[in-house]
């Protein structure tokens, strides 16, 4: 439980680190330190991707403290940490202001792009039409990459595609409409 009393799933498997008191203090030396963070990168990825969360609000992440062994982070290393997914390109604010919430890029618009053509590929749809809502929600992508994530990232990876020349889009009457050809 965290300290706005979010629960952490129990579907959700932590990894060991998590349970190592040193995790939860930034360290100073920077080899050790980098690592460190890409260990928090990982665990906040997999956390919300796992779990279908697309924004991380900062106040409300019960990975920051760990009641097992009574060590949290401070909020100063909180905006360490959430600093260093921003720079890694795995977040963005949603808030630049008051930068209480983070759009988490469960996976780079590129990689995303890649992994949705991969899938239209194998799944006959070159020179055929599917939707938007197809993509994200549709029967054919259970279990893909892309399957649920926010629609904003999805249409960023769309559009990598497109100045790639691997896919057009056209206007539906709704967004969920709007239609994409690849090729």
């Amino acid at each position: 439980m965290s300290s706005s009393g979010t629960i952490i799933p129990s579907s959700f498997e932590l990894p060991d680190f998590y349970h190592f008191p040193p995790f939860f203090t930034i360290q100073p030396v920077l080899s050790t330190r980098e690592k460190q963070l890409g260990q928090w990168r990982e665990l906040l990825l997999k956390y919300h991707t796992d779990l279908k969360i697309t924004t991380l609000i900062l106040h409300e992440c019960p990975l920051w403290k760990n009641n097992d062994i009574n060590r949290q982070l401070t909020k100063e290393e909180i905006q360490i940490v959430v600093d260093d997914l921003i720079t890694s390109g795995y977040g963005e604010w949603e808030d630049e202001h008051t930068k209480t919430r983070v759009r988490i890029l469960w996976r780079k618009p590129e990689q995303l792009a890649s992994d949705i053509y991969d899938w239209a590929v194998a799944n006959g749809y070159v020179n055929s039409i599917c939707t938007v809502y197809e993509l994200h929600s549709g029967e054919d992508v259970n279990g893909m990459s892309f399957q649920g994530v926010d629609e904003e990232l999805l249409r960023r990876a769309l559009g990598v595609l497109e100045g790639q020349g691997k896919c057009a889009l056209f206007q539906g009457e709704t967004s969920e409409e709007d239609g994409i050809k690849f090729f």
